[in-house]
């Protein structure tokens, strides 16, 4: 009950003293410290979720070609610290022709198609908990087109189909 007593006159006195620094502060600040607060609590939501997701037990994402690379030479590559060594690997893949890189491909390409079964199978599973807000949609999300790119996809629709028509014109005159 003491700590308890302590606790409250504690955090009054808090209270108290925060109300005097946000009073101090000027709207730019005040609106700087807001945004501050809400990146900080869109960032634990974001850790929350990736960590229930990980108990849930979702598959990890396919690797790329690269990724296989770097993971297949990382410790017999020269360097003294991992960067030098992710350089050293980064330009010794950067060299390789494309013959070189077809095994790490289509290792890549087989790690893609684990994904997407344990994927089927790990929704299903979802589904089945009743967990349908982990499900991924099947409609692909359209991009929020801003006034300004509307203004500059127009221009780029209208050549485009200009281009068409003239072509349409040369054809029929050949």
């Amino acid at each position: 009950k003491v700590y308890e007593e302590a606790s409250k006159t504690d955090w009054q006195r808090y209270e108290k003293e925060m109300a005097a620094y946000e009073a101090q502060l000027t709207p730019a600040q005040a609106a700087a410290l807001k945004e501050e607060k809400s990146k900080r609590q869109a960032r634990r939501r974001s850790l929350k979720i990736k960590k229930e997701l990980t108990v849930l037990g979702k598959p990890k994402k396919p690797r790329s070609a690269l990724n296989i690379f770097v993971a297949e030479k990382f410790k017999t590559s020269e360097g003294i610290s991992a960067t030098a060594k992710m350089k050293h690997l980064y330009d010794t893949w950067q060299k390789l022709s494309s013959s070189q890189k077809q095994p790490y491909v289509q290792l890549a390409e087989d790690d893609k198609i684990r994904y997407k079964n344990e994927m089927k199978l790990w929704e299903a599973k979802m589904v089945q908990l009743g967990r349908e807000d982990l499900v991924r949609s099947t409609k692909k999300k359209q991009k929020k087109k801003t006034a300004e790119t509307a203004k500059q996809a127009e221009p780029v629709k209208a050549s485009s189909h200009e281009k068409k028509v003239k072509l349409k014109l040369k054809k029929s005159e050949e």
